[in-house]
């Protein structure tokens, strides 16, 4: 049986959850691979929370020890942390080693993809929408790591110009493998969802508390915070402030776009408040709960047309099988290039 190895840097709740997934596929009695997995942390105590939970088997403290030798390397690493990563994986990877970057933009991994990733080693974004059931928990951190994170979601895939296709099709069975339906996607559309998606609450949650902490009456405020308040203001929590900070600087264009379009939609609210016009608050409610509630049995049931396949059904029995049945296979299992 082959036996792949597989180095994830960054063992938050994604990087561990990675690690979970292959656990899971391990003890599979059909499995037709075995993978060996290791990883880094900055964070001593997310590491150790892995490698507790069985995730990973060693834990590596720098991030070239962690990627060399290995046939796959995840990242999943804090946002600010990733630039200094692909440095260090420019001279850890051996020959025909994929990277698989899960950092929540894309355009500038690809640029560093392209300037630290030399030679045969191949770089495919990859973006994880998670499993429906987690939507409503909001800490992202170790401890809230699944094996069956990935289960019923999908993953957005974008390749590197300079992947070769057996990386692609590596990207796409491992994602079937951990429980997502892979799809492909524009990198600059991608990073423009995610400002919308992550980088709007992220930053109306520091703005809510930025303003509530300013408040006079934030001293007796601040003892009825409940679960609503703190879903809101996770990022202050479970995110390193120059995570955020890059973020939001790195993809501000697109931030600052819907800062804009939220600024109106706040001024009319205010004005309707303001004016006690109870009619057209109802009819902003019951429309917005309308319109999110088809939103979301969409999002769970993983439909988004009629003639969508549902969201998880391919099968992970086979596995890898475009990765072995090609070029990159032969690189990794140590084979000559007959070519």
């Amino acid at each position: 049986m082959t036996t792949i190895t597989v180095g994830i840097l960054g063992l938050g709740r994604i990087g561990t959850s990675v690690g979970l997934a292959l656990k899971r596929y391990n003890a599979l009695k059909e499995a037709k691979q075995q993978f060996s997995v290791v990883g880094f942390d900055s964070d001593d105590a997310a590491a150790e929370t892995a490698r507790k939970a069985g995730a990973v088997e060693k834990v590596f403290r720098h991030p070239g020890d962690a990627a060399a030798n290995r046939q796959i390397v995840v990242i999943a690493l804090p946002y600010g942390e990733v630039q200094g990563a692909y440095r260090a994986l420019g001279d850890a990877l051996h020959e025909g080693a994929v990277v698989l970057d899960m950092s929540p933009l894309k355009q500038p991994s690809l640029e560093w993809a392209d300037k630290y990733l030399t030679g045969d080693r191949h770089m495919v974004g990859i973006t994880p929408i998670l499993n429906p059931r987690y939507l409503f928990d909001g800490t992202d951190d170790a401890e809230h790591a699944a094996d069956d994170l990935f289960d019923k979601g999908t993953m957005l895939l974008m390749p590197s110009a300079k992947s070769a296709k057996e990386a692609v099709e590596l990207a796409s069975d491992f994602s079937e493998l951990l429980g997502a339906t892979p799809r492909f996607s524009d990198p600059v559309e991608h990073d423009g969802w995610i400002a919308a998606m992550e980088g709007l609450p992220a930053l109306l949650g520091l703005a809510t508390f930025y303003t509530l902490r300013e408040d006079e009456g934030w001293g007796d405020m601040q003892r009825t915070g409940n679960p609503s308040f703190v879903r809101l203001t996770h990022h202050l929590y479970d995110t390193h402030p120059d995570d955020l900070r890059d973020l939001l600087l790195q993809n501000r264009h697109n931030v600052v776009r819907h800062i804009d379009q939220l600024t109106e939609t706040l001024r009319s609210l205010r004005t309707v408040l303001a004016a006690n016009d109870r009619a057209a608050l109802e009819e902003a409610l019951i429309e917005s709960a309308k319109a999110y509630a088809e939103w979301l049995n969409r999002r769970q049931k993983g439909r988004w047309d009629e003639s969508a396949p549902t969201q998880g059904s391919q099968s992970r029995d086979v596995f890898m099988s475009g990765l072995l049945g090609g070029y990159l296979s032969k690189r990794i299992r140590g084979a000559k290039d007959e070519d």
